[in-house]
């Protein structure tokens, strides 16, 4: 690769990998093509990594020092469905992977994946569906799964009809991303949580690759599986990283306060606050870099941190955001957003690690840090 001097965030890049990653179906259960696709990008940059028996990615780039550690994640799997029934009229009755409402799956193309090999293309379309049949009941019907149903593009009117095509209670469900990237910067797309995230992770990894920058300290780049369905970061980590950085989308929404066109710290989700020093140390690079950004606090949210703390690492952890609108909807992203992200991430991994007594599990109460510690100013401290 070309050697540069500093390393920059190649934008042309980050949307070329975000357009391949949508373009690979990966709801939760049904990972392994975009682990591989991911594996593939990581060997092309020359980046180690190894893979957990489910495949979950954990890449090292390697710093003048081993710890404390460092990781950033972000999760590949998407939301998609699964068959519940096979039901008498030929069609499907579905529940959700992961949580997200059947008003946003009206309408949507899918791809039924089941034995064998089998694939089957489909709609996603509410039981009352033609206006010329139910007259007002197509407004009124609820909003829930059992109100919808998949209709396959295939010869079948039966269960009979499902079952010689080879369908099965359990197929697995991907949901089109169907993006479309505007000359104005805006990505809309199904699936940008959290394959943007995934994107600018590794416009960062080819970033310092491309410019031969050697990190101060060792940084995991962790690939999740399985985040939509709560497990995230729980099984990757391997109790050996200090800080954790989690890469998740930003609520661009009323009562909210996301940055849609920067970078968003989160301060606290459903699991509780993020470490105030981690937490801290980015807003402070974000006003160093002058990197657009802003705060704020998700009621109705959580991320790989929580699940990396649940599973009983004690880690600090933050939370960085890129401004989504309609999150598990119709998503809409700005590629400001995605680049403020970028920045912000490259800022850190060059950045000395937080506080070296964070390299051992255990320590005296001479060295442990203070709210007020006025090192973090200078970003880090001993």
């Amino acid at each position: 690769m070309t050697r540069k001097t500093t390393p920059r965030i190649d934008r042309d890049y980050l949307l070329d990998v975000l357009q391949r990653l949508l373009l690979t179906p990966s709801p939760s259960g049904m990972t392994d093509e975009i682990v591989v696709k991911v594996s593939n990008e990581l060997e092309q940059l020359g980046i180690p990594y190894s893979l957990t028996r489910r495949g979950a990615i954990r890449a090292d780039i390697e710093g003048a020092r081993h710890s404390p550690d460092r990781a950033i994640v972000a999760h590949l799997d998407t939301l998609g469905a699964m068959v519940k029934q096979l039901k008498p009229n030929g069609r499907l009755e579905l529940v959700p992977i992961g949580f997200w409402s059947s008003r946003f799956a009206e309408g949507a193309r899918v791809t039924l994946y089941g034995d064998d090999g089998l694939t089957c293309r489909g709609t996603i379309l509410p039981c009352k569906a033609s206006g010329h049949t139910f007259n007002q009941e197509i407004d009124t019907q609820p909003v829930a799964w059992t109100h919808v149903e998949l209709r396959l593009d295939e010869r079948c009117h039966s269960r009979e009809d499902l079952i010689r095509l080879g369908v099965n209670v359990g197929d697995t469900i991907a949901v089109d991303s169907a993006p479309e990237f505007l000359p104005n910067g805006f990505i809309n797309a199904r699936h940008l949580d959290d394959k943007a995230g995934v994107a600018a992770l590794l416009a960062v990894a080819r970033a310092l690759r491309e410019s031969g920058t050697r990190i101060p300290v060792d940084c995991h780049l962790l690939f999740t599986i399985s985040e939509e369905v709560g497990v995230g970061a729980s099984h990757v980590l391997h109790g050996d990283v200090a800080e954790l950085i989690s890469i998740d989308n930003g609520t661009v929404a009323e009562g909210q306060n996301t940055c849609e066109y920067g970078v968003t710290l989160s301060m606290q989700d459903s699991a509780g606050p993020f470490d105030w020093h981690l937490t801290r140390h980015l807003l402070a690079l974000c006003r160093e870099r002058g990197i657009e950004h802003s705060r704020d606090v998700f009621r109705y949210y959580r991320s790989d941190a929580a699940a990396a703390l649940e599973a009983g690492n004690d880690i600090r952890t933050a939370l960085v955001c890129f401004g989504l609108d309609a999150s598990h909807g119709h998503e809409r992203v700005h590629v400001d957003s995605l680049m403020a992200l970028a920045e912000l991430l490259l800022a850190h991994v060059q950045s000395p690690p937080l506080f070296k007594r964070d390299a051992a599990l255990l320590g005296p109460l001479a060295d442990f840090p203070a709210h007020n510690d006025p090192t973090l100013a200078e970003g880090g401290a001993s």
